[in-house]
């Protein structure tokens, strides 16, 4: 049986690769997340910055057991004080609004690569309804021309653990094994993702780049503007 996750996976893992020198694959581990989004946290180049969470603080985590993963890259974290969580209704999954726009994305993505997992799962897993899923399924959706199948986990739509779960569980049902293109499709994934982020950085730094060569242009312009008013005085 897994461990929990800590209360803030992303703000633990992000403070884990600053204060630490554990590698990415315990702190992706011991977070729960997926190994690309800790790794993106280690060369800036995630689009949503995070601030650091002490596990220590909290009382997830020891120095003790830190070291130990220090010392043997092969060791597996194991925490230390359970994170006491709050019971929430059945319903549908929640997500955040900025991410909602990905959902037709993430279950195209599980409809092409994973057609055994049932619409109950997906809808479970990334949050939505049935009848969204048959749309994106039978392409009526209504912006079906701009949908574009992407890994739910490189989305933030869901964790790489809770993705294999499913996947897992469905492909036992259907009596499907592994067919070994996991791998690739994975390798796929993370150099989509980490051209992806590159992209999102350089537009960043041109779209900075530009705004202060305009806002010195202004500022040239209107010292000009000042100099000939003050000559016609």
């Amino acid at each position: 049986m897994s461990q929990p996750t800590p209360l803030m996976p992303h703000a633990t893992a992000s403070w884990l690769v600053d204060n630490t020198a554990l590698t990415f694959e315990q702190i992706s581990e011991f977070c729960g997340l997926h190994i690309l989004e800790v790794q993106a946290m280690a060369d800036d180049l995630a689009s949503s910055k995070y601030t650091g969470r002490d596990p220590m603080r909290s009382g997830e985590l020891t120095m003790e057991e830190i070291e130990k993963g220090q010392n043997d890259p092969n060791y597996k974290l194991r925490m230390f004080k359970v994170p006491v969580t709050t019971n929430r209704t059945k319903g549908p999954r929640y997500t955040p609004v900025s991410k909602r726009q990905d959902k037709p994305d993430g279950i195209a993505w599980i409809l092409r690569n994973h057609p055994e997992v049932s619409d109950a799962q997906i809808g479970k897993l990334i949050g939505t309804t049935r009848n969204t899923i048959a749309a994106i399924r039978d392409r009526s959706h209504w912006n079906i021309s701009n949908i574009t199948p992407k890994d739910p986990v490189t989305l933030g739509l869901c964790s790489q653990r809770e993705l294999d779960a499913i996947v897992a569980k469905a492909a036992k049902k259907a009596g499907i094994e592994d067919d070994g293109l996991s791998d690739v499709r994975l390798t796929d994934d993370r150099e989509a993702l980490i051209t992806e982020l590159r992209a999102e950085r350089e537009a960043a730094v041109r779209a900075a780049s530009e705004a202060a060569q305009e806002a010195e242009a202004a500022a040239w312009l209107e010292a000009k503007r000042a100099a000939e008013a003050e000559e016609r005085q």
